[in-house]
């Protein structure tokens, strides 16, 4: 499969998961079935200047996010506050909770991999 850029569906969340601001998803993968059962999302996403993801926490899942471009200021689940920046990773296991704010003059570019957690 080739799915070119102009054929990725681009969706605009506003508030994304009880944050503020605007979140501008690319589903690089559109469907569960496109990840094999195994997730349900694969994304480049940019999160505009000041924007966050609200705090939230995964339930049956897990999601790693990969910094293209920008700065953030990350949220883990003991409320610990960590600046991230192109090149680095973060990782919420499932039951853990995390939220992302957007720092600086330019988006928060990233890549998101959400896949279920294995029982």
């Amino acid at each position: 499969m080739i799915r070119k850029h102009s054929e990725q569906t681009i969706v605009q969340v506003e508030n994304p998961q009880n944050g503020q601001g605007q979140l501008e998803i690319h589903r690089i993968l559109n469907s569960e079935a496109e990840l094999d059962g195994k997730g349900n999302a694969f994304n480049h996403c940019f999160l505009a200047p000041g924007s966050s993801l609200g705090y939230h926490r995964h339930v049956g899942t897990t999601e790693t996010v990969y910094v293209l471009s920008g700065q953030g200021d990350y949220t883990d689940e003991n409320g610990e506050h960590t600046l991230i920046g192109p090149g680095d990773v973060t990782f919420t296991d499932d039951g853990q909770s995390h939220g992302i704010l957007a720092l600086g003059p330019e988006p928060l570019e990233v890549i998101t991999l959400v896949l279920y957690k294995k029982i």
